[in-house]
């Protein structure tokens, strides 16, 4: 990363993936502020083997990440290491990737883009197919209450906040900029992400 790094612009709603080589550092930014970003991490050498949010959860041993933190695979591997936050530190690791069916019990008529779309597009687009994982929903404000309740709350990111991991294997990571414009995660509002390596 750096001013020698390579910036990806992520318009809003789409995706977009790269390979990120063992030990080298990437950040995703808020562009404009209050927009949630789904990622995901596959094995560059195996893509079936991939981020697991429910196995992270376990080998953690809590519901939300955290800086210092390693995201693990459904192998138990670490595959991204949780290093710099700079954001109010709402994050999700409980919630599933919105895909058509979701839009459409949601009331949507037709199309809509979608996190899960998006990620096959982007993976495709580098000839493979994937599993859909449970991603980890940065910039995610979805708080779980006293009694088990999740409560869908607009994210509370300002523009220009970040987050920076470190690739613990060669991976291939593909980032969101979530469509989700029914409830009020992205507070009704889609915007723009950046991946920088």
């Amino acid at each position: 990363m750096g001013s020698a790094g390579t910036r990806i612009h992520i318009p809003a709603g789409e995706g977009r993936a790269s390979r990120v080589p063992a030990g080298a550092r990437f950040r995703i930014t808020d562009l404009r502020g209050r927009q949630c970003c789904d990622l995901f991490a596959f094995n560059g050498q195996d893509v079936t083997e991939y981020a697991s949010a429910e196995h992270t959860r376990v080998y953690s041993g809590n519901l939300f990440p955290r800086v210092g933190q390693p995201f693990v695979t459904q192998q138990r591997r670490p595959i991204l290491r949780f290093e710099e936050d700079h954001t109010p530190g709402k994050h999700d690791m409980l919630v599933a990737a919105c895909n058509p069916s979701r839009y459409a019990l949601l009331g949507v008529k037709g199309w809509h883009a979608s996190c899960e779309e998006n990620l096959r597009t982007c993976l495709r687009a580098m000839g493979h197919r994937v599993e859909i994982p449970q991603p980890i929903n940065l910039f995610t404000n979805i708080p779980v209450g006293p009694d088990g309740v999740l409560d869908w709350q607009p994210a509370v990111t300002a523009a220009g906040d970040y987050v920076v991991f470190r690739a613990e294997m060669d991976a291939i990571v593909c980032a969101s900029s979530c469509p989700q414009d029914i409830v009020a995660i992205n507070d009704h509002h889609v915007t723009d992400l950046e991946l920088e390596m």
